[in-house]
């Protein structure tokens, strides 16, 4: 406890803000992704007649770009400080989200056609054309959008380290990290109405405006906690609280700097790597197909009451995940754990809820509630894990590497999640075409059961590749 805390002065909470607006950019991130994935099945895949290989296409591609990306976001952010870095990062992806609207326009430009209606109509060697041109010009706003997305989590991982004490990380994280869940669960609620009411162009501006939004609270509300004035000295004492550690106050030299192959000089780095590798790809599968998969399995559309209900439901039920980030507090507190330690053992709880998924889709013969309820324990998994390895990072390394090792694993999970996307996308084509059986299962549900399989274990193969590479905690000191 410091001097001032026993002199009566009340601490300021202002961490608290500055997580909040971490959550405010988060929740905006997940509804920009979302507007593709709520709007391709029912509106824009009869418009330019595409089929599930073109949109894994475009889900993947937007995959292996954003892992591109995070790899020199996390430099960019360290480089430019979290202040410019994040007001860049939103300021893109705001403009990429806004632009999938001008797509429409530009593939009847290309093409000659003057409406909607003439584009749905068409026939013959124009549909392929069709077809692979809005593919191109989708692609291409996609790529912006994974540009500026790229920066959100080195920049939020690396403002939570400057306003957080490690045993406090998780649970900052978490909450933040919470808002990918509510931006998933307010998008169904929002995004088809916007398109079946105003055009689907028109949900894509709507939503990629928000963006603009944050930036102007993002210039007025953050600074470093040192220099803010909104933090008493009762809470910089809260925040620097690990200085007492030689290691830690060795951390937070301004002057230190890391290299960028430094960085996979560390198995620290290679544990990070493989984690996100491993279990990335399965929350954005969920995240970019579980709209498809309800329309093709179950015939319930996003625009319907019952589709809005599914996925409503989904991610409430995601929302547990906030939680998921106390839980190390907790070993911490009660048992003395250092942070990794206790991490590590909340990741392997968290690992083993995703073996529910199997069940999803014998269960969903009876009901389409059945594996709308187990993707979403799957899903709250997800998030209470990320929000841990997330927080690994801070845990080992020193504050002036964080958002360039956050970005090295975004990578990873970038390229986890474009393996999956695209080899979601043609198995199910496969499938669908072959009429493919696996485990009693016929067609695209066959298909979705190996993806859910392969989805119920990558946790438990992740958490076993990490506690192989770094068994016990050891921080890291640059030399």
């Amino acid at each position: 406890m410091s001097t001032l805390q026993q002199a009566g002065e009340k601490m300021t909470q202002y961490r608290w803000t500055i997580c909040a607006m971490l959550f405010f950019a988060t929740t905006v991130n997940y509804l920009d992704r979302q507007v593709l994935s709520l709007t391709w099945d029912e509106f824009i895949k009869p418009e330019f007649h595409w089929d599930e290989s073109h949109y894994g296409t475009i889900t993947s591609v937007f995959s292996l770009v954003y892992a591109l990306c995070m790899l020199f976001a996390g430099r960019f952010i360290d480089w430019m400080g979290t202040k410019k870095g994040y007001l860049w990062s939103i300021g893109v992806w705001s403009i990429g989200a806004c632009l999938h609207a001008f797509c429409g326009v530009a593939t009847e430009h290309y093409v000659g056609l003057h409406s909607a209606a003439e584009l749905m109509s068409a026939t013959g060697d124009v549909v392929v054309i069709l077809a692979t041109v809005s593919t191109y010009f989708f692609l291409a706003a996609r790529c912006i959008l994974a540009l500026g997305e790229a920066g959100n989590f080195p920049a939020a991982i690396k403002v939570t380290a400057e306003y957080f004490p490690k045993k406090d990380r998780a649970f900052a994280t978490s909450i933040f990290n919470a808002g990918a869940s509510i931006g998933a669960l307010i998008a169904p609620l929002t995004i088809p109405l916007l398109a079946k009411s105003l055009g689907w162009e028109m949900a894509f501006i709507a939503i990629g405006a928000l963006g603009f939004i944050w930036m102007a609270l993002w210039v007025f509300l953050y600074t470093k906690p040192s220099q803010s004035k909104h933090v008493n000295k009762a809470e910089l004492d809260y925040i620097g609280q690990d200085k007492h550690e030689a290691e830690a106050a060795q951390q937070d030299r301004d002057d230190q700097k890391i290299g960028f192959w430094q960085c996979f000089a560390y198995k620290q780095t290679w544990a990070f790597i493989a984690g996100k590798f491993m279990t990335d790809g399965v929350w954005w599968f969920f995240l970019f197909w579980t709209p498809s998969y309800l329309n093709s399995q179950f015939g319930i559309k996003t625009t319907d009451s019952l589709g809005m209900a599914l996925i409503f439901t989904l991610y409430a039920i995601t929302m547990l995940s906030i939680y998921g980030g106390k839980l190390p507090t907790v070993f911490i507190n009660r048992n003395g754990m250092n942070p990794y330690a206790a991490r590590m053992k909340a990741m392997l709880i968290f690992a083993f809820f995703p073996l529910c998924v199997l069940l999803a889709q014998p269960l969903g013969t009876i009901s389409p509630w059945f594996p709308v309820i187990l993707i979403g324990i799957g899903c709250a998994a997800h998030q209470s894990w990320s929000a841990n390895i997330f927080s690994t990072v801070g845990d080992m390394f020193p504050k002036c590497a964080i958002a360039s090792i956050t970005g090295i694993g975004g990578m990873a999970g970038g390229i986890g999640s474009m393996i999956m996307q695209k080899t979601a996308g043609n198995l199910f084509v496969y499938a669908d075409h072959t009429q493919m059986t696996f485990m009693g299962f016929v067609g695209k549900p066959a298909g979705y059961f190996v993806i859910f399989c392969i989805c119920a274990f990558a946790y438990l193969l992740g958490w076993i590749i990490m506690k192989l590479l770094v068994p016990r905690y050891k921080v890291i000191v640059l030399k």
